[in-house]
């Protein structure tokens, strides 16, 4: 004996089914600054107050042209807020090349605002959340090592707490394991674009992104011989640990982890790039603690 159909009308009107309703998602204010991938995000830009991943195939694949525009505006006070925008800061923690300040300054990001935190493994992974729950950081850009999806989650719930635009750039690899932040797109070099694989309030878009970065060659893969040709002309010099660290000394992060002691290092003011001037290196007193071991 058959069982008759049942009408999916009747099963609703019956409140034996529940028909559940799309939330809604508010637009978001950080624009990445790059129309079509504005387009394809359900909220039109960064998830704010929150983690995004960036999987690439290595460095240098226009990551840093991708983050700019946003990071320049973040950096700088709108007409009327300088005040209520003083505290907020650009922080990169352990960054695997040395930062190019005049790179940094013509995409407009104000170099009073950037900090670099020297750090590694689980001490830089504790650093990370750190300033993104401070709420004193506008943006945090971190490169996890071997992170996995526990440690993500606490800088996402970090991002949430610090009200803090959180960016973790890992290998193109990561993207096999699952992952807790709001959205995660993926660099392609060849052809240059975006995939976006996960994202908050929508679908991933199924097609990729066409992306041309502004400089392809991003500065902070540059050989250290053009540094040194160039170095009479460089922008700053920075005072840290008792050593002079220039912003263009494109070295390998595992070269300049080997140089400096675990800290923080200011980019320094904006000066013309023929000017010599020296920055302040801020270091805290208390050495960071490690990164906690997930509960089991």
């Amino acid at each position: 004996m058959s069982t008759p159909p049942v009408s999916l009308e009747g099963l609703l009107g019956s409140r034996r089914l529940w028909r559940g309703q799309s939330a809604q998602i508010a637009p978001s204010a950080q624009s990445t600054g790059h129309a079509a991938l504005d387009a394809a995000l359900p909220t039109g830009g960064w998830p704010e107050a929150a983690l995004t991943e960036l999987l690439l195939p290595h460095a240098g694949v226009g990551e840093l042209s991708l983050l700019w525009p946003a990071l320049a505006r973040l950096s700088r006070a709108a007409p009327g807020q300088e005040q209520a925008h003083e505290a907020g800061m650009i922080v990169l923690v352990d960054p695997p090349l040395l930062p190019y300040a005049p790179a940094w300054r013509d995409a407009g990001v104000a170099l009073s605002r950037l900090q670099v935190v020297r750090a590694s493994g689980r001490d830089a992974l504790w650093a990370a959340e750190q300033c993104l729950r401070s709420g004193a950081c506008a943006a945090v850009l971190c490169w996890p090592q071997r992170a996995d999806d526990r440690a993500l989650r606490r800088l996402q719930v970090a991002a949430e707490s610090g009200q803090c635009l959180g960016f973790a750039l890992r290998e193109a690899r990561a993207a096999l394991n699952p992952s807790p932040a709001a959205l995660r797109i993926a660099i392609d070099a060849a052809p240059a674009q975006l995939r976006v694989l996960k994202c908050r309030g929508g679908n991933a878009p199924t097609r990729a992104i066409a992306f041309a970065p502004a400089d392809r060659a991003e500065p902070a893969a540059r050989d250290t011989s053009t540094a040194r040709e160039t170095e009479a002309n460089r922008a700053a010099v920075i005072e840290f640990s008792g050593r002079a660290f220039r912003p263009d000394a494109f070295r390998s992060g595992a070269a300049s982890r080997s140089d400096a002691a675990n800290g923080a290092e200011s980019i320094g003011p904006e000066v013309p790039p023929t000017a010599n001037t020296e920055a302040f290196a801020a270091r805290t007193s208390n050495p960071p603690r490690p990164f906690p071991a997930p509960r089991r």
